[in-house]
């Protein structure tokens, strides 16, 4: 694996059905350092979710687990956090805001994060 890449999981749940839970857990296996961000307070596997939009720096990636139709009141936090890639988890993809991240030189990702994880392509 790969070097500590800072990520920040949007769509974070405490529902331990849910992708974005999932994927929290498998980041913290990988040695990242990760941050659940969601809208219903909880943890996961000893995170809390955090339920505001905090600054963080040093992001490296942000992977998405909020669907077409609710990514609008994420689009400006996300490019505050000034990632190096956003990965769109199935189900999140979004021309427009991809279009958007590439315009400020943002990689974009089609691709599923705990994929990602368990071939050592993160």
């Amino acid at each position: 694996m790969s070097k500590n890449k800072p990520t920040v999981v949007i769509g974070a749940s405490p529902n331990s059905d849910r992708y974005s839970y999932k994927a929290t857990i498998s980041l913290q296996q990988h040695q990242q350092s990760v941050f659940p961000i969601g809208i219903r307070s909880g943890q996961i596997n000893g995170l809390d979710i955090i339920t505001d939009k905090p600054a963080l720096e040093n992001i490296d990636t942000v992977t998405l687990y909020v669907g077409p139709d609710n990514q609008d009141p994420w689009i400006d936090y996300i490019f505050s956090l000034k990632p190096k890639r956003i990965i769109f988890n199935p189900g999140t993809e979004n021309p427009e805001f991809e279009a958007l991240a590439e315009n400020k030189g943002i990689e974009v990702l089609e691709a599923c994060t705990l994929v990602l994880l368990s071939i050592n392509q993160y």
